[in-house]
């Protein structure tokens, strides 16, 4: 018979276990409660032969398992936040039994309530903008008609001009990501910039200048969501894509080391 463990995906304050009744975690298992303190920790029994210390070192490596884990992770942290103050955990923090994370529990204690006190009755929100970096007037010096001057110079000439404009492209782009996220984290109670996403690993069209997410009060969505809009119209050349609630994973999420 297989060792399992318990895998532990977020915790929590005030859950009640009736809400995770016909949910399941990582392959199907059953989710339930394990409680400490007054705070709970959301887990589900896994095989240790696949999460312990060597089966994570193989399965980490492979994208498929990683991507399956890491979409019940956050299945499962996005059901308890939609209940409760909620902070997820780091992906694949794995447990031999409750009395370990009854004693982590107490050791997180202090640090995951006021982490729940910081993120109760709001949700995290992100915020994208994106730059089309082609869009650009052509330099003076690209729009010189070839005939008048000879193919090295018309080539170098172009070659110049193309690198201007992508440092332009860049330049105003940050500039513009700048006001945009200090427009947003005014009117929200916490606001950080993570590192923009690849296009190629991402498939969005456009360079992304700006990768924020922002804590934001219930009651002050609406006013959120109009302030995306009213920045979008100022700025035409922006595309803003604008998503949540989440998970609060930026601003309460905790370190299991």
């Amino acid at each position: 018979m297989s060792e399992t463990g318990l895998y532990c995906y977020a915790i929590t304050r005030g859950l009640d276990p009736a809400a995770l009744e016909g949910s399941a975690g990582i392959a199907g298992a059953p989710l339930r409660l394990v409680e400490h303190g007054g705070l709970e920790a959301v887990v589900s029994e896994v095989d240790l032969a696949e999460f312990g210390e060597e089966g994570l070192r193989r399965n980490l490596e492979d994208l498929g398992w990683l991507e399956s884990v890491a979409t019940t992770h956050d299945a499962v942290a996005r059901l308890a936040s939609e209940q409760v103050p909620t902070a997820p955990l780091r992906l694949a923090t794995v447990f031999l039994g409750a009395d370990s994370v009854r004693a982590r529990l107490g050791e997180w204690h202090d640090a995951a309530s006021r982490a729940l006190d910081r993120i109760e009755g709001r949700g995290e929100w992100s915020v994208k903008a994106y730059v089309d970096v082609d869009a650009q007037e052509t330099p003076a010096a690209e729009q010189e008609p070839a005939e008048e001057m000879g193919a090295g110079r018309a080539y170098l000439l172009k070659r110049r001009a193309a690198t201007q404009r992508r440092e332009a492209s860049a330049q105003a782009g940050a500039e513009l990501a700048e006001e945009i996220h200090a427009a947003l984290a005014g009117g929200t109670v916490l606001s950080r910039r993570l590192a923009p996403q690849d296009r190629r690993l991402t498939g969005h069209t456009g360079e992304m200048v700006l990768n924020g997410t922002y804590l934001v009060d219930a009651s002050g969505v609406a006013a959120f969501k109009d302030l995306v809009a009213r920045l979008a119209s100022e700025h035409p050349r922006v595309r803003l894509e604008v998503g949540g609630p989440w998970p609060p994973y930026t601003f309460a999420s905790l370190d299991p080391q």
